[in-house]
């Protein structure tokens, strides 16, 4: 095969390496985007909003002219190195023909009758055979003897009088090896500047882009950060703007070369020979079908696959998501056996597009070999018959076609990332373009020589952009007097923290006006209007930097003294002389290193070194324990003096001695006054300050006096475990929303109310806002070694018989390659062949060859297809299954896990499961293929002619090499752009996060020249990447001139000195070479193969743990007369994903067989984990769970879960039928009708049930969502009571219902109760009331117990709560 085609071959290495089997690289290409719905989904998604609005060129929008020069000229080496094959193939097709025309010579002088006299060949004159006997098979020898002079003249013009003994064939050949060492040289440099040019100039087009893009997010306005989420800001400054480097750099130049090549392939065809152009074109319509239809059968396909997976994995979502009440029931095998039902479709589709690819594959092998015998065909009768082309024309015409549709093919790829990078431009050059309403880099606007600072409203309506429809402020009108402190209050959502930042101007009223001494605000300068005002919030934000830098952010140019001025009137100067390193101390990410308190007073000293004329507080102290509070409170009393301050609190204590309190409500100021005329008015004030005193009075002292220790070492461990960069102004907004929620019901009490909530509400907060930003950490701390490929085989065993067969075709079809080098050689050779007849009779037997081997290779296409699709779609659903049942044989604790919840794990079992087919099934196929590929070659060419494979052979590790060494110093470069880049996408993420306080501080510009400093070192790094880059890729692509020079050369040496047939020069060359293709098209797997074993090593992982409370063990005690006598002795208890919380601190209650237990307590004080305890969900830290004199841990889990029934709060449904749901509680056994209609009567649901249209066999929805809360309910509790259970355990059953249901379902209970050990949990005292046994708990401990009379006459807690009447939470 000819050096064209070589030439492909190494074009792709280390890209999508292959040689010149266009249709199976297509297939590869499509099949693989189409399985990953991750980027089918992305791209739908933008498609919807007409997502590319910007066009290819505006891209370059940002290029100075030096880069449109550097472009240019990169463009104008690209289109010359395109033109190189063609030109290659110029000089091909003149190689061709010089070899044949020798080998016709020296045909002709084998023959002893002729002789070559003055350069041409003659008959010899009365030339007499020596053994003419013999002979008989020349022209009939005796007739020759017999000739006369004139007829031998005439035969002597019958030779043609061809030449002879001029064509010096090795100086012809040295020649071509000079014409293919200049094209290579030329081809060197040409990629090197066409790589490099582009590179430089888009990684300097990029770093503007970049700067320009951060800048711009800087200026904008807060109110458009509401409406942008900061994750999103931070991928689309990463992600997005790579995509857009995609589109402007190395692939415009590859594109333009490969787009050039295709032209000129073409062109060179019509040139030298329309006609076997125009019929070659004719028959590649078939092959385009063939492509269309494919991929149109392989989308559906994979469409249909992913719809019947997505039922099995809406399953597995819904059993994940409900794992407790699964485990509860004992569910897991019926819940695998559903899961694997759903697969088995999931499975048959795939094994159907593995079929179809097969199909398709085949098929286009098929029409490529028919092309190929269609053109030598017709090609040879247009050179033998017509004599209109030579040899080297017929060659030149169908390589120049082939390389043409070739490089068609492969500048597509180039089309996507245009595309895609023109997709990511749309949104970053809108948001370039876009001017901020409130620009705070503008210089407009005056500044007043005097500031009193009087603030007025004048009625303001106002609403936040994010939610437009809900109005904020309605029509407020507040005057706020210079050196006063004025205080706001009021319920949460009444717009007080709304008013303080219209004040900072962080947004503009929608009507009204606000004033600074008379002035509209919007006329002042921004930045200006800005440093007036110091603001201290409720979350402070700390820079990740010393405190004393944090305090500089406040003024600029601050001295030191100045520093040390303000932090002693914060009151921090002590804590901060304690530290070792003082003011120099690092605060940690987000101030994470200090405490509360601490920040807070950092906080107040960067307000106060403003020096400002106006001070904004806002809850400021809300998040404090008494202790910090009282300090940071006195910091604040002293630095308010002579200033305006506006003070937004809810503890009573903050606010009495202000000179002015506005009570707000629903976004209006409805009263004003000092604290002893308010009350008298009885209005928003008074019943805030009411409700604060009524909540103190109802916490018992024993819990208060434990809560302000306990509160104390929260704070500590507080300040430890405070994840870092979670806080982002948008969360904390919300969390003071919450907060502040909290505060106006319980004020006061601060303490104890707050130490419930605090800890417990903080330590879900940070679970939340911490998976953030510690999922990314903990994908890189995941580090799993590959799984080795013989388990994964270990796994497919069963499928053998497929694999073997699958091999055989694979094998069939990595010969096909080397037999077509064979076919072509031979067809050269066919030309140097003088009788005609057998010359005709050759071409035809060849060309019927091909054809043979196209439908050899159909076959086989589709054998390999099916059976390793086949075996592959086997091992990915049976993967999934016991991944499946991996997962729910593990504790609920490791469902806690935030790497475990339902999400993670349902994308782990689809993705994971499908990826580990990367080392088996299609893969194995591949690689099979390539082997035999480079294995026939290398025998056929050895066998040939074994000097020239050795010289070839030389040549192939640069070929490998220089692929290879691309791919390694991308991948590498990527490390090292990721690496620069962190620093900057550190910058921006901490600006973007706290945007409030940066813009609070007028501190954009900084932060916007910090990023941009940081922008220089990936910069550079990409200068360098382009020069290293540029090289390899024109080393790649020149290697292959080189190979062919060298190997011409020594075959004309070979043909020359030691009669080699010059047919097998082309025949090794060609083997070689198409060997060397595969073994790239070998390497493009490996990737594929390393994510497949990390995938599958993840699997084995989830296959292999061993879980601490194994449900599906045999073990454990099992005894009969199972009577429900519990313990709990001394149990202390954490969760395990929060260690530092302890929930349970020394429980001990007992239940007598038959009695109820009824738990009552405030949220958070262990109730619910005690139930969890007894279900062996958790077992305790230290102390016992003793059942029936048996320890807990010791007991058999299905058996234990078997004797309990549960029903809780929210009880979760199937989506099933009411039927199923019912028959869900017992799995042990087949449950009939009879059993669940007996059942639902006991839990007053038959009724209900029965008045359906479709009774039993009506479907609840997802999550039981077609029904009201009491049947679910009543469903629950039916569920509960068919498995017959000996222990209930009620969880809040009926706090969620309204009265009418929840005396059904209470006289539901009732019965259900009778003769069961029976655990209540409630709010409702009258629940409770005829307990045998009443728990008290605060805190995960028992304060009191006993039945309800007794507790009334100890009156302690209990009797409290029973006589307030308030409710138990």
């Amino acid at each position: 095969m000819p050096g064209s085609v070589k030439l492909r071959s190494i074009k792709k290495l280390g890209r999508e390496n292959n040689g010149y089997d266009l249709s199976d690289e297509e297939t590869n290409g499509s099949y693989l985007s189409m399985t990953s719905p991750k980027q089918d989904t992305k791209s739908s998604g933008k498609d919807d909003v007409a997502a590319i609005r910007v066009g290819f060129f505006q891209l370059f929008r940002f290029a100075s002219c030096r880069e449109v020069l550097k472009m240019s000229l990169g463009g104008v080496c690209a289109v010359l190195h395109g033109s190189a094959q063609p030109l290659m193939l110029l000089v091909f097709g003149m190689l061709t023909d010089t070899f044949i025309d020798y080998d016709i010579e020296l045909t002709e002088l084998s023959d002893p009758r002729k002789e070559c006299v003055n350069n041409t060949i003659q008959w010899r004159q009365n030339y007499t055979s020596p053994d003419a006997h013999n002979h008989t098979d020349h022209f009939n020898q005796t007739v020759v003897n017999f000739l006369n002079q004139s007829s031998w003249a005439e035969l002597n013009q019958s030779t043609g009088g061809r030449s002879c003994g001029l064509l010096d064939i090795e100086y012809e050949m040295t020649n071509f090896a000079y014409y293919y060492v200049a094209i290579g040289t030329a081809v060197f440099l040409l990629g090197y500047l066409q790589i490099s040019l582009w590179v430089s100039s888009a990684a300097r087009q990029i770093q503007i882009i970049r700067k320009m893009y951060f800048s711009k997010v800087m200026r904008m306005e807060i109110g458009w950060f509401d409406c942008n989420s900061v994750g999103e800001l931070n991928t689309r400054m990463s992600d997005d703007i790579n995509k857009i480097n995609d589109a402007i750099a190395d692939q415009v130049s590859i594109f333009i070369q490969r787009f050039t090549t295709f032209v000129c392939g073409f062109l060179m065809g019509f040139v030298k020979g329309w006609k076997l152009t125009l019929v070659i074109i004719a028959a590649s319509p078939l092959i385009g079908v063939g492509a269309a239809l494919m991929a149109l059968f392989v989308a559906k396909l994979t469409g249909q696959e992913l719809q019947a997976y997505a039922k099995a994995g809406a399953v597995a979502d819904e059993v994940l998501s409900s794992i407790r009440t699964v485990a509860a029931f004992g569910g897991e095998k019926k819940e695998v056996e559903r899961y694997d039902r759903n697969l088995l479709s999931a499975q048959r589709w795939g094994i159907r597009k593995g079929l179809i690819m097969g199909f398709f594959t085949g098929y286009m092998w098929f029409i490529i070999f028919l092309c190929y015998a269609l053109a030598f065909w017709y090609g040879s009768s247009l050179v033998v018959d017509s004599g209109e082309y030579t040899p080297g024309t017929l060659l030149q015409v169908f390589f120049g076609v082939l390389i043409a549709a070739l490089n068609l093919g492969q500048a597509s790829p180039c089309l996507e990332a245009f595309a895609s990078g023109r997709g990511a431009a749309t949104i970053i050059f809108e948001t370039i373009d876009r001017e901020p309403e409130i620009d705070c880099f503008s210089e407009a606007g005056y500044k007043l020589d005097k500031v009193k600072g009087d603030i007025e409203f004048h009625n303001v309506t106002f609403h936040y952009p994010s939610r437009p429809e809900v109005k904020i402020l309605d029509q407020l009108s507040v005057v706020v007097k210079s050196g006063e402190t004025t205080a706001f209050v009021g319920p949460s959502g009444a717009g007080k923290s709304t008013a303080v930042q219209l004040i900072q101007r962080f947004y503009d009223p929608k009507e009204g006006m606000v004033t600074l001494d008379g002035h509209d605000i919007r006329g002042l300068h921004i930045q200006w209007l800005r440093s007036l005002i110091g603001i201290v919030e409720q979350e402070p934000v700390l820079f990740a930097t010393t405190i004393a830098e944090n305090i500089r952010y406040g003024r600029p140019g601050v001295s030191m003294d100045d520093i040390v001025m303000a932090a002693k009137e914060a009151n921090a100067y002590n804590f901060i002389q304690d530290l070792p390193q003082k003011f120099d101390t690092m605060v940690g990410e987000g101030g994470g290193q200090m405490s509360g308190g601490q920040k807070q007073r950092i906080a107040i000293a960067r307000a106060l070194v403003r020096n400002p004329r106006i001070l904004l507080l806002d809850m400021a102290t809300s998040a404090l324990d008494n202790e910090s509070e009282a300090v940071v409170q006195e910091a604040l009393d002293k630095v308010r003096m002579g200033r305006t301050t506006i003070s937004i609190a809810h503890r009573l204590s903050t606010i009495k001695n202000a000179d002015v309190i506005v009570g707000f409500e629903h976004g209006r100021a409805v009263e004003r006054g000092k604290h002893n005329e308010l009350l008298e008015r009885k209005g928003v004030y008074f019943t805030l300050v009411t409700l604060q005193s009524q909540g103190d009075k109802a916490l018992n002292q024993k819990a208060r006096q434990m809560a302000d220790s306990e509160a104390a070492r929260q704070e500590e461990k507080k300040s430890l475990s405070r994840a870092g960069s979670y806080r982002t102004s948008f969360r904390a907004s919300i969390r003071q929303r919450s907060r502040s929620q909290l505060s106006s019901l319980v004020p006061e009490a601060s303490m104890p109310i707050a130490a419930e909530l605090g800890p417990r509400a903080y330590s879900v907060s940070q679970g939340d806002m911490k998976m953030s930003a510690v999922v990314e950490e903990e994908e890189e701390e995941e580090h799993v070694e590959p799984a080795p490929v013989a388990r994964i085989l270990k796994y497919n065993a069963p499928e053998w018989p497929y694999m073997v067969v699958g091999t055989i075709g694979a094998a069939i079809n990595g010969g096909v390659n080397p037999v077509y080098s064979l076919l072509f050689s031979q067809i050269l050779a066919t030309f140097s062949v003088l009788d005609p007849v057998a010359q005709k009779k050759e071409i035809n037997g060849i060309c019927m060859f091909f054809v043979v081997v196209g439908v050899v290779s159909f076959f086989t296409q589709m054998l390999q297809g099916y059976a390793f699709s086949k075996s592959g779609e086997l091992l990915t659903s049976r993967l999934r299954r016991l991944g499946f049942q991996a997962m729910l044989g593990q504790e609920v604790g490791w469902f806690d896990d935030h790497r475990n919840s339902p999400g993670a794990l349902t994308t782990r079992l689809a993705t994971d499961a499908s990826q580990v087919q990367g080392a088996t099934g299609s893969q194995i196929g591949m690689i099979v293929n390539s082997m035999t590929n480079i294995g026939v070659a290398v025998i056929i060419s050895f066998y040939f002619s074994w000097k020239l494979s050795l010289v070839i052979m030389c040549f192939l590790p640069f070929l490998a090499l220089s692929g290879g060494f691309q791919a390694r110093m991308l991948t590498g470069f990527a490390k090292q752009d990721k690496q620069a880049m962190e620093t900057a996408g550190r910058i921006s993420g901490e600006a973007l996060n706290n945007i409030r306080t940066i813009a609070g501080l007028g501190k954009e510009r900084s932060f916007v020249q910090m990023y941009e400093a940081q922008l220089e070192s990936p910069y550079q790094a990409a200068l360098k990447k382009a020069r290293v880059y540029g090289a390899c890729y024109g080393f790649a692509q020149c290697v292959v001139f080189m190979a062919n020079s060298a190997s011409y050369r020594f075959g004309g040496y070979l043909v020359r000195q030691e009669g080699l047939h010059f047919s097998l020069v082309f025949r090794v060359i060609s083997a070689i070479v198409t060997s060397g293709t595969a073994l790239g098209r070998a390497s493009s797997y490996t990737p594929d193969y390393a994510k497949a074993k990390i995938s599958a090593a993840r699997f084995f992982q989830l296959l292999d743990r061993v879980p601490t409370i194994s449900v599906y063990s045999q073990g454990g005690d099992k005894w009969d007369n199972f009577k429900g006598d519990l313990e709990f002795i001394d149990c202390n208890f954490t969760y395990p994903t929060r260690p530092d919380i302890q929930v349970l601190n020394g429980l001990s209650v007992s239940v007598r067989p038959g009695q109820t237990l009824a738990f009552v307590g405030s949220s958070g004080c262990g109730k619910s984990t005690s139930v969890q305890l007894l279900e062996r969900f958790y077992d305790p830290d230290h102390g016992k769970v003793i059942i029936d004199g048996h320890d807990s841990t010791h007991v058999n889990v299905q058996f234990l879960r078997s004797k309990i029934g549960i029903v809780s709060q929210e009880p979760i449904l199937f989506d099933c039928s009411i039927g199923e749901n019912i028959k869900y509680g017992d799995n042990l056994r087949e449950v009939g009708m009879n059993d669940v209609i007996s059942a639902a009567k006991k839990a007053q649901l038959h009724d209900f049930v029965m008045s359906l249209p479709e009774k039993y066999d009506t479907n609840v929805g997802s999550q039981g969502s077609q029904l009201s809360r009491g049947q679910k309910q009543r469903i629950a509790i039916a569920r509960a009571i068919i498995r017959d259970p000996k222990i209930l355990l009620l969880d809040e059953a009926t706090s969620a219902l309204d009265t009418e249901s929840e005396k059904t379902v209470q006289d539901a209970l009732d019965k259900a109760r009778e003769g069961r050990t029976c655990i209540v949990i409630a709010h409702r005292l009258s629940t409770i009331q005829n307990s045998d046994i009443i728990a008290v708990m605060s805190r995960g401990f028992l304060m009191e117990q006993g039945s309800h009379d007794h507790l009334m006459s100890l009156k302690g807690a209990y009797y409290k709560l029973v006589t307030t009447g308030a409710p138990i939470s």
